[in-house]
């Protein structure tokens, strides 16, 4: 009788120990910017990568990485809790940045690991003004819609409207939202493409001064409510060593919002983008192989 007395209190108290934790939890984030680079090693290992993650209730994330064996490495590890949406890196070396857009190579690089199978677009990638108009970048943009893959590209205004003018079906994520552009042009830009969201790492003038959400800045998630991601943007090891202090920041200011619309940009337009559906996130599917 006294064990099965004993048997019962624990069970309670594992119970009520459990409750507390779930209300308590933070908003879980969707990293919708995020590099694990391999030239020539990463600053972490992958499964101190993973604790990061958990550490932060991060529970999913678009992974890249330069070359793209460090997205491999993390959607080989297969972690529970983890929602990994690979992209194709077009870069081998950080100088391909500079070149791609003109180098036939990058090109067949795309197609190659395409075949490996598993990923849902391509980028980060570089622009900037005319240089989107070679045709490389054309061909790259009419593989991606013809393989429904999303196009992920760190470009100002100029390179953006090239790219739909390549092919008005593109589906892009804007790295950094045009990083200063003014509210009213990339609501503007948010108008003219139904298919373009902005992901917000480096993004100014989100909050003022004491680091709170500036009336402008509310006003386009208000208007805009499924057009935002945001990512941390981890292309440097400082991005890494400071990981916690990022998802934070994101965190202060989604707060001030209401909390739908908190969640949809906190990790809710991440789901509809790339097709899962519900709260929370579980391994990888459909992932990349060797």
């Amino acid at each position: 009788m006294l064990d099965i007395g004993k048997a019962i209190v624990a069970a309670l108290c594992l119970l009520a120990a459990g409750l507390p934790a779930r209300a308590d939890q933070p908003i879980e984030i969707f990293d919708a910017h995020l590099h694990y680079n391999w030239e020539p090693a990463p600053l972490l290992p992958v499964q101190d990568v993973l604790a990061l993650f958990r550490r932060h209730r991060v529970t999913g994330i678009l992974a890249t990485s330069r070359p793209n064996t460090g997205t491999r490495a993390l959607v080989d590890a297969k972690p529970e809790g983890l929602w990994i949406v690979p992209f194709i890196r077009p870069y081998r070396v950080r100088a391909d940045i500079g070149s791609w857009m003109g180098d036939p190579t990058i090109y067949d690089l795309v197609q190659e690991e395409f075949r490996r199978g598993g990923y849902r677009g391509v980028g980060e990638f570089h622009l900037s003004g005319r240089a989107a108009t070679n045709p490389w970048v054309k061909r790259i943009v009419d593989f991606a819609v013809e393989n429904d893959l999303f196009l992920h590209c760190h470009c100002d205004a100029e390179a953006l409207e090239i790219l739909y003018a390549h092919n008005a079906k593109a589906r892009i994520i804007w790295a950094h939202t045009g990083f200063s552009l003014a509210p009213e042009q990339v609501a503007g830009l948010l108008e003219r493409h139904a298919e373009l969201w902005g992901e917000l790492s480096y993004r100014g003038g989100i909050t003022d001064g004491a680091d709170k959400l500036t009336p402008a800045w509310r006003a386009l998630f208000e208007r805009f409510p499924d057009r935002f991601l945001i990512g941390s943007d981890t292309w440097v090891d400082e991005r890494w060593t400071s990981y916690g202090a990022i998802i934070d920041g994101y965190r202060r200011w989604l707060a001030e919002l209401p909390p739908a619309l908190a969640a949809r940009i906190a990790h809710g337009n991440a789901k509809s983008l790339f097709g899962r559906a519900g709260s929370g996130a579980s391994r990888s599917s459909g992932a990349p192989s060797r």
